[in-house]
């Protein structure tokens, strides 16, 4: 399988509010920036949906490491939650609904369709990769749109 780093991060304007994702896909001399909004919606749905759009471009399955700056993110796999709140019929451990169930239904599947590791990197510091998807989902809430390109 192709080796892909992904780098995601979503941003919100009010939370909930307008908000935007973005996120930079790196395939050896490759690169790939996509962004997008939303008009209504909270920081988390935009963090998920960075992760997801990402994926969804690859064209085949692929080893990914998807490196992002939000906890919620990145702990929902690392601490192992969207597999306790799979298997309790989405609900928390204080039986709440789970939020955002959507979007992390769609992330399971997903990682079934390629082989993905999660990192959770440090927001708004030195790594350029993050620091370039920030930039991307505040472009794309300011436009109220998305400016997607190559980046090579």
């Amino acid at each position: 399988m192709k080796k892909v780093e992904i780098y995601t991060d979503g941003a919100c304007s009010g939370n909930p509010g307008p908000g935007g994702w973005g996120c930079v896909l790196l395939y050896g001399k490759h690169g790939l920036e996509l962004n997008g909004f939303d008009a209504d919606t909270t920081n988390n749905r935009m963090e998920l949906l960075a992760a997801i759009r990402a994926m969804e471009a690859l064209k085949e399955p692929c080893t990914v490491a998807l490196c992002s700056d939000s906890a919620y993110l990145c702990n929902g796999f690392l601490q192992g939650w969207v597999y306790r709140w799979l298997r309790n019929g989405w609900k928390t451990a204080t039986k709440k609904d789970v939020e955002n169930i959507d979007l992390w239904e769609r992330l399971l599947q997903l990682t079934r369709e390629h082989a993905v590791t999660f990192h959770k990197v440090k927001g708004h510091a030195d790594n350029e990769y993050n620091n370039r998807c920030d930039a991307l989902a505040r472009a794309a809430v300011q436009a109220k749109g998305s400016t997607t390109g190559k980046t090579s």
